[in-house]
């Protein structure tokens, strides 16, 4: 895993229905030094993104209002959201949902369960411009 102290306390939005899921992820990044926000649902996320622009979105796909990719996909046709980096996290594990995930403009794709350590690597090259890494 990398660290770069540039990109450290990048502003982490985590959209994720579970509450398990989403204490779990801000305790990764908080951990690594993010400051994070959370959100329950898609219309919470689209909100939140309207009231302070994260630096990257971790981004469900199955959310109550306003599904992932409906998310990801209005994010990223306007102008001035579409620089936000969104890493969609799914229990969705088929290649054909990560091929729709980039469609709807998504920077990178993991599927669930995913360890910290490659969370937070998948994180540190998408705020440091890199592509996404093989998974």
């Amino acid at each position: 895993m990398t660290y770069n102290p540039q990109r450290a306390m990048a502003k982490i939005l985590v959209v994720e229905d579970d509450e398990a899921n989403r204490d779990f992820l801000r305790f990764v990044f908080e951990s690594a030094g993010h400051r994070v926000k959370v959100a329950a649902d898609g219309q919470a996320a689209l909100d939140a993104v309207a009231a302070e622009f994260p630096d990257l979105i971790v981004l469900d796909v199955m959310l109550p209002e306003v599904h992932g990719y409906e998310v990801c996909h209005r994010l990223k046709r306007v102008e001035k959201t579409s620089g936000i980096k969104i890493l969609i996290l799914s229990a969705k594990t088929f290649q054909a949902d990560k091929h729709q995930a980039l469609s709807v403009g998504a920077d990178d794709f993991l599927s669930k369960p995913v360890e910290p350590g490659v969370l937070l690597e998948h994180v540190t090259a998408l705020l440091n411009g890199k592509p996404p890494l093989a998974t």
